[in-house]
């Protein structure tokens, strides 16, 4: 049973918000969602069963023209706020690894080196990542630096026209088999935060840079996670991004890629929603079809009201930052609100299915074990709602309560 269908997503778009796109945003979103269902939802099941990475379907990936999504030139698409939306939204939608290799690849890694990189470095390495033949990672967590990102502490020492890093990182999406990587460390001299691109050579890194990957995941399977250990890895000043000078430089990145996260939950909220309808038409107990059934149109109902409430939320996230008037507290509230919603209507989805929502076969539960994820990467659902809350209280809860108080006797 194929539960995603042109048919489905046009009942989704309950508000036909969908009729605000361009004709470039339809064409985008009909042709990432044939990608979606021809070549990744047939085969996306086995995969993450085994915790594996699909590298089959990289050719058909590249053939799409939406890797480097915001990035000018160098063969990348450029593609507006709301179109690297779509398709967040639409491999959401379908599955949530490939979602991720894309977000590491062509935002987070890319980005980095687009805005980051001078020109000879842009030319250098995003030509080869634009066209898949190179795939990248990005490197800024570490053990003990989440949401603390900003307090890194791998460090980088210069010695001549090299660097030396030390360090750890942690949870680097293909940071185990990523041809480009860019490391974040922090420099001893200054104390400020550089960016540094490893590369693979001959099919080895540089000694020193010694990945494994992460297992034992329960969700986002078949993307692979690197806990990499950085012991006086030697890196050429010439691989050292040089408009990266301190972490102000990393928030660049950071902002140009902000919100992918909430387009993604979309995606998740309405392939659970979609799932969930198809299967109540369908299943029946009591010698009728559940969705004929009272308690379950009301369930539907809610969940396609969430469904839409999270479309809008995105919408206008888009429209704000076209206009560059898009701020953090902003990106914090609409991250945690659909990711609390996307969460509640797969765990919905899922609970209407009974059993058959724990099979892998009726791709729910994939959603479920995904989104658990999208609650906890771009910030916790907790670090996202003290965000906010400093920002309608002016009172900061990162800070314990005692420093609160030193500072406020001064």
């Amino acid at each position: 049973m194929s539960t995603y269908t042109t048919t489905g997503l046009e009942r989704t778009d309950f508000l036909l918000l969908d009729e605000q796109f361009t004709e470039e945003d339809i064409a985008l979103r009909d042709k990432v969602r044939a990608f979606g269902e021809e070549v990744v939802l047939p085969v996306i099941n086995d995969y993450w069963e085994r915790a594996e990475f699909p590298y089959e379907i990289l050719p058909k990936l590249a053939e799409l023209g939406i890797i480097g999504t915001f990035i000018e030139g160098y063969g990348c698409p450029g593609l507006t706020r709301r179109q690297a939306g779509i398709v967040a939204r639409e491999m959401g939608r379908i599955d949530g690894s490939i979602n991720t290799f894309l977000g590491v690849h062509s935002n987070l890694c890319m980005g980095s080196i687009y805005i980051l990189g001078d020109d000879d470095q842009r030319n250098r390495w995003l030509p080869a990542l634009a066209k898949l033949e190179k795939t990248g990672a990005f490197g800024l967590t570490e053990p003990n630096h989440g949401s603390d990102s900003v307090s890194l502490e791998t460090s980088a020492r210069r010695e001549g026209e090299e660097w030396v890093l030390n360090g750890h990182k942690r949870w680097i999406g293909n940071g185990h088999a990523g041809d480009v990587i860019v490391i974040y460390a922090r420099d001893e001299a200054d104390g400020q935060v550089k960016a540094f691109v490893v590369e693979k050579t001959d099919g080895s890194y540089p000694a020193g840079y010694n990945p494994e990957v992460i297992t034992g995941k329960i969700g986002k399977r078949a993307i692979l996670q690197g806990d990499i250990t950085i012991t006086d890895m030697r890196i050429p000043e010439s691989n050292r991004l040089q408009n990266c000078n301190s972490f102000k430089d990393v928030n660049k990145v950071l902002a140009a890629t902000r919100g992918g996260a909430s387009w993604e939950a979309v995606g998740h909220a309405m392939a659970g929603y979609e799932i969930a309808r198809a299967y109540a038409l369908q299943r029946e107990q009591f010698g009728s079809p559940i969705a004929g059934f009272q308690l379950v149109q009301e369930k539907l109902a809610t969940m396609l009201s969430d469904v839409v409430q999270l479309q809008l939320l995105a919408l206008r996230m888009s429209e704000l930052q076209e206009a560059g008037t898009f701020t953090g507290p902003m990106s914090s509230l609409i991250k945690m609100t659909t990711a609390r919603k996307a969460l509640a209507i797969c765990r919905e989805a899922r609970d209407m299915m009974g059993g058959n929502g724990l099979l892998l076969e009726n791709h729910v539960a994939r959603h479920v074990t995904d989104m658990e994820v999208v609650s906890t990467y771009e910030g916790t659902d907790s670090v996202q709602a003290l965000i906010v809350g400093r920002e309608i209280t002016g009172i900061s809860a990162f800070t314990n309560p005692k420093a609160r108080r030193d500072k406020a006797a001064k």
